[in-house]
């Protein structure tokens, strides 16, 4: 017969036995789960069929003022504007997979993490901006009053104009709202976001450091540089 003593010692053992196993268990099921949580917050995330947001609205409102969308802006990615990506993305020498990955939104002007912070820069020049924008884009659709701006920020970083916002909406004869005072009318709520979106990194002109509107200039100078896109009213240009 087993003993008291005997038994007592055999209860223990199976309930550290049990313990362990617990142990174990857990474990082998946390491990994965953290793995997993790990690799999915690496995914970059894009837009692609099924996917329904305001950065879909944006890149149809793009696709659509450069021709390769015909749809409704509805900010459902549906076959239509998979099939519109895949025609920009050929345009463009990217592989068509319609789906719209960081180099696809990069081109599209849409932001993609890579560009600058609007926190990293003063109020003031976040409302001188917004005031340029407003002023030199008045009337244009949304897009084009985002591609001012990009215009602004890109003679920012070029090495022929001056290095900060105030200096190049003060560069002598660089912008006609400037000398006729347009500067100083009343902003628009949609330049003050475009400002904002500009300095995220959407710059749907390509990289222009020009933009003139052909009714409206006979320049000969600013008609010879070569244009990268059309946006509303206005073309810009390298």
């Amino acid at each position: 017969m087993i003993s008291r003593e005997q038994t007592s010692n055999l209860i223990k053992l199976t309930v550290l036995i049990l313990i362990n196993l617990c142990i174990i268990c857990f474990a082998f099921y946390q491990v994965p789960s953290s793995l997993t949580s790990a690799g999915q917050d690496s995914l970059p995330v894009v837009s692609q069929f099924g996917s329904q947001s305001e950065e879909v609205t944006q890149i149809q409102i793009r696709l659509k003022s450069w021709g390769y969308f015909s749809g409704s802006v509805t900010g459902y990615y549906g076959s239509q504007t998979t099939d519109a990506v895949k025609q920009f993305q050929k345009q463009h020498g990217l592989s068509p997979s319609g789906i719209a990955d960081q180099k696809t939104l990069e081109l599209i002007g849409l932001p993609s993490g890579a560009g600058a912070s609007s926190g990293s820069i003063s109020e003031s020049d976040l409302q001188l901006l917004a005031r340029i924008i407003s002023a030199e884009a008045r009337g244009e659709p949304y897009i084009g009053q985002v591609a001012v701006g990009a215009v602004v920020l890109n003679r920012v970083e070029s090495s022929s104009f001056p290095d900060s916002i105030s200096g190049v909406v003060y560069q002598p004869g660089a912008f006609t709202a400037i000398t006729d005072g347009q500067i100083h009318e009343a902003v628009t709520d949609s330049a003050r976001r475009a400002a904002r979106e500009a300095l995220n990194g959407s710059d749907p002109t390509g990289g222009a450091l020009y933009y003139y509107n052909p009714d409206k200039t006979s320049n000969r100078w600013i008609r010879s540089r070569p244009v990268i896109t059309q946006i509303g009213q206005h073309l810009f240009c390298s």
